[in-house]
């Protein structure tokens, strides 16, 4: 039996059964945890969604921002884009079926017996692990309840850009499915800054990645966390991180990491182009 943490498929299914052949994967035996954006701008979102659920348990994933965005687009909550590529799956005959499927996956899978801990984004600095699970399960009560147009109306926006647990209501669900779906870049003091997406290498000064940033909570010493979310940063690995988005929608690989191995052992496909656009 093998475990395998795997980037951002962004509906290029053809890639996923790539690296799933050159990994020898059996679903028998073998399990996959997903860091998110299983679509958004790729060209099989139907095909996809579809193969991971019926994976059953031998593949599970977290929610990314673009699956999130899916979400309340098909809900009449959210615009949709011309590059979100979303029209074959808004038109599945299944489409309330894979909807719904989605927004009951979680934002965060802890996996113990192992040390790893999977969300789409990261972590937020404030957060130690127990506060970490505390609010994925906020977040997740409310996208799998009664009042989900009602969430995805006020999911939009990057304020509060600051935990405090005395954030309450929409603008609290708000800063978790941020941190958890759409982090990259914090201050020293732990606001979240949407401001760039490039690699750290360039970012403007006062600026830290969500991994790095000061007096974070989770620093390697009790889990180190999968992420994906940041193809311009691709895959890499530090005290309490392992970064896996390593621009698959963009031509450039997809990358699978064996968890029960020690040291993980990484394995990268080259992808081709998909033809999204920026």
């Amino acid at each position: 039996m093998a475990d395998y943490a795997i980037g951002d498929i962004h509906a290029c299914l053809g890639s996923l059964d790539s690296l799933l052949q050159t990994l020898d994967f059996d679903p028998q035996h073998d399990r996959l945890w997903l860091t998110g954006d299983l679509v958004g701008r790729g060209p099989q979102p139907v095909e996809t969604l579809r193969r991971v659920r019926d994976l059953g348990d031998a593949a599970h994933t977290v929610l990314g921002n673009h699956d999130i965005h899916c979400i309340a687009v098909a809900l009449g909550a959210g615009r949709q884009r011309a590059s979100d590529r979303l029209e074959p799956l808004l038109a599945a005959p299944d489409r309330d079926d894979l909807i719904d499927w989605l927004r009951h996956q979680p934002l965060l899978i802890d996996l113990p017996e192992s040390g790893y801990t999977l969300t789409h984004a990261g972590i937020a600095p404030q957060w130690d692990p127990a506060t970490a699970a505390r609010c994925a399960a906020e977040a997740e009560a409310a996208l799998q309840g009664d009042n989900l147009v009602g969430l995805m109306n006020h999911l939009y926006g990057n304020k509060p850009d600051r935990w405090s647990e005395s954030l309450t209501g929409w603008a609290r669900l708000r800063f978790i499915i941020n941190a958890f779906t759409r982090m990259r870049f914090c201050r020293a003091d732990g606001r979240l800054d949407f401001s760039c997406n490039g690699p750290p290498e360039s970012a403007p000064k006062g600026l830290y990645p969500w991994y790095a940033t000061p007096d974070r909570r989770i620093d390697g010493t009790t889990t180190t966390v999968l992420s994906g979310h940041w193809s311009r940063l691709g895959c890499r690995q530090g005290p309490g991180y392992i970064t896996l988005d390593t621009g698959c929608l963009w031509g450039g690989q997809l990358t699978a990491v064996q968890l029960d191995r020690s040291p993980a052992r990484f394995t990268r496909l080259d992808c081709p182009t998909n033809g999204a656009s920026a």
